[in-house]
């Protein structure tokens, strides 16, 4: 299946523009570059295997790298929603904490989180990649312009969906380490305690919940990155993308990735905060801790979470981005109207 969607995404008429100036390049008399061809100074084929897997590598690097740099806040934000009677604000959790924990309190999770999240961007922006093109080459040039939004929901809704797969076992281990008094402070202690617990369903016993939380949380990560980037160099940036320096576009991607991230951070909350519930509580269902927290219960350590999204967004585009300018990867520039779409509107 994963090879066909390579194959398919090849030649995407998401990539019209890309499409366009390579055909009208020669490279030997008489014979057209192909839109999968290696640009000028690229290092991989736009749409080829090695494309994707730089994609999946630049996932790891943005997603484990920036949840496990914000451990701190996140430990805290957990510890709110779990226990607000305790914990009342984010400046007292990270003060009750120290006084309990001490300094290295504040980092326990750091290894669940480094290593789930790794993962989870691997197939993220990996997986995005690959359905994105595919599913533009399914509907034709024209419709992977006009519904391009609904193409990157579809596209962004279907990897996180693998995506979790990946990360449950580890998030549950992160969340009983950061909100359980009592349970073991380490990755090695926990997954036994778990395993002999609950078996291996305590692993993925908040995968549903996790996909209510992140699957609505990647949409409007992705949709709205890109949406934010096409208005930003429309309306904002004084000079098309094509002349600003790898330096500019990087800082438009950073702002583009935290005005995601808010918008994130609203749309996931309730069902993050169900999340960490529920893996401290052996016995409840996602049903049950919802009835019981209440809607105004399940906005609890909302201040903190959209410090800690909007931060975290913003620098996995600016990580994932630079690391493909780093690899010399192929970005291609916002899309732009199909030459046939524009013949048949009239548009110069």
């Amino acid at each position: 299946m994963m090879q066909s969607l390579f194959e398919a995404s090849k030649n995407s008429p998401l990539w019209s523009p890309i499409t366009a100036q390579c055909e009208a390049n020669q490279l030997v008399k008489g014979r057209s570059i192909s839109a999968a061809s290696v640009a000028e100074g690229d290092s991989c084929e736009f749409g080829s295997n090695k494309y994707f897997a730089l994609c999946a590598l630049g996932g790891i690097l943005s997603c484990g790298i920036t949840h496990t740099m914000i451990v701190p806040l996140d430990l805290v934000k957990c510890r709110l929603q779990v226990d607000p009677q305790k914990y009342k604000s984010v400046i007292n959790g990270f003060k009750v904490t120290l006084a309990e924990d001490g300094t290295r309190g504040l980092a326990k999770g750091w290894a669940p989180t480094l290593i789930g999240y790794s993962l989870q961007g691997m197939c993220k922006f990996g997986l995005y990649e690959v359905f994105k093109v595919a599913y533009a080459n399914a509907i034709g040039e024209e419709n992977a312009y006009t519904y391009r939004t609904f193409l990157y929901l579809g596209a962004s809704a279907t990897a996180e969906f693998f995506a979790d797969f990946a990360l449950s076992p580890w998030e549950a281990c992160k969340v009983r380490i950061q909100t359980m008094p009592g349970f073991s402070s380490t990755l090695r202690g926990a997954i036994p305690i778990i395993m002999k617990g609950e078996g291996f369903n305590g692993f993925y016993k908040g995968l549903v919940p996790l996909w209510m939380r992140q699957i609505p949380y990647t949409m409007m990560k992705f949709a709205s990155f890109e949406k934010t980037i096409e208005l930003l160099y429309a309306h904002v940036v004084p000079k098309p993308r094509a002349e600003c320096s790898k330096g500019e576009q990087l800082i438009v991607t950073f702002a583009a990735g935290y005005i995601a991230g808010v918008f994130c951070a609203i749309v996931s909350h309730p069902a993050d905060t169900v999340v960490s519930v529920l893996n401290k509580d052996k016995s409840a269902t996602a049903m049950d801790v919802a009835k019981k927290l209440g809607w105004k219960g399940m906005w609890g350590g909302l201040v903190p979470r959209i410090i800690m999204i909007g931060t975290l967004t913003a620098a996995q585009w600016f990580i994932y981005d630079a690391v493909k300018v780093w690899l010399r990867m192929p970005r291609p520039p916002p899309p732009e109207m199909p030459e046939s779409m524009k013949k048949r509107l009239g548009i110069a």
